[in-house]
């Protein structure tokens, strides 16, 4: 999934934001599983720009009172 920028997030609606925020951290379980089992990292900057992600997706939210 694409990094999502503050100017895209600010467009959308509060139920697509929360639907990004569940995709975005099923996505990170997932990579997190995939670390657990041994499995080699398709790519290191991923998780964090995940995390990141969703932490901006939050932050917009609060701030619109959503």
């Amino acid at each position: 999934m694409a990094v999502l920028k503050k100017r895209d997030a600010r467009k959308m609606k509060a139920e697509e934001l929360d639907s990004r925020v569940s995709e975005l951290r099923l996505e990170v379980a997932k990579e997190k599983a995939n670390i657990a089992i041994g499995a080699p990292v398709s790519s290191p900057g991923k998780m964090r720009d995940m995390k990141r992600t969703i932490a901006r997706i939050l932050t917009i939210k609060k701030e619109k009172g959503a």
